[in-house]
């Protein structure tokens, strides 16, 4: 009888967990990312548009969860216990409520706010990682180029803006890489079909 009820009880977790699971795009690190928040996001960056077929839902998807990885590196680094970003957020947040009482019917809100705040956390990690390294690091400049001298025809003097743009992309490609390694990602191409066919 023990046994018949142990098998229910994790019947109906599974059942739960896979209903739940279907309604996501994608899980990073056990963070669910909603099928709702995804298609508010993509529809945002895409002039309110939602009609896309699988292949741009995915290549969405795939920014989107490199931008979530982010996000989760900036927390884990504790940029999101500094002060100035809280009193940034706090400020948002009021600045939010004020529009949400003169106009009554903002469902966007929550959604708002959380792009808001991780858009900060972005921001600033890349801030760290990519952007002052690039600018401030001359030794790592000049290492770049020397070692990627073969796609430049011309001394770094002179293309110092294309040189630094190639390095910010080469830390940021290496910093992605690293951050999949270590934090778990799971994409649900069931749900992201369901949305193309909508």
């Amino acid at each position: 009888m023990l046994c018949l009820k142990k098998a229910y009880c994790l019947f109906i977790f599974s059942f739960i967990f896979s209903c739940s699971f279907a309604q996501n795009v994608a899980v990073v690190n056990g963070k669910s990312i909603s099928a709702k928040e995804f298609l508010w996001a993509y529809k945002k960056s895409h002039n309110g548009s939602v009609s896309a077929d699988y292949s741009n839902l995915q290549n969405y998807l795939n920014l989107y969860v490199n931008f979530k990885l982010k996000v989760l590196d900036a927390r884990e680094m504790g940029l999101d216990k500094s002060p100035v970003y809280q009193e940034e957020v706090k400020t948002y947040e009021n600045a939010l409520m004020t529009h949400k009482k003169a106009n009554a019917n903002h469902k966007d809100q929550d959604f708002l706010l959380n792009e808001y705040k991780e858009g900060v956390l972005m921001f600033n990690i890349s801030e760290q990682k990519i952007w002052n390294k690039a600018q401030d690091d001359e030794q790592a400049l000049n290492d770049f180029y020397n070692r990627n001298q073969q796609n430049y025809n011309k001394p770094l003097s002179e293309i110092r803006g294309q040189v630094i743009a190639d390095y910010q992309q080469s830390l940021e490609e290496s910093w992605l890489k690293g951050l999949k390694e270590k934090y778990q990602i799971k994409i649900n191409e069931n749900e992201l079909r369901k949305l193309a066919k909508q």
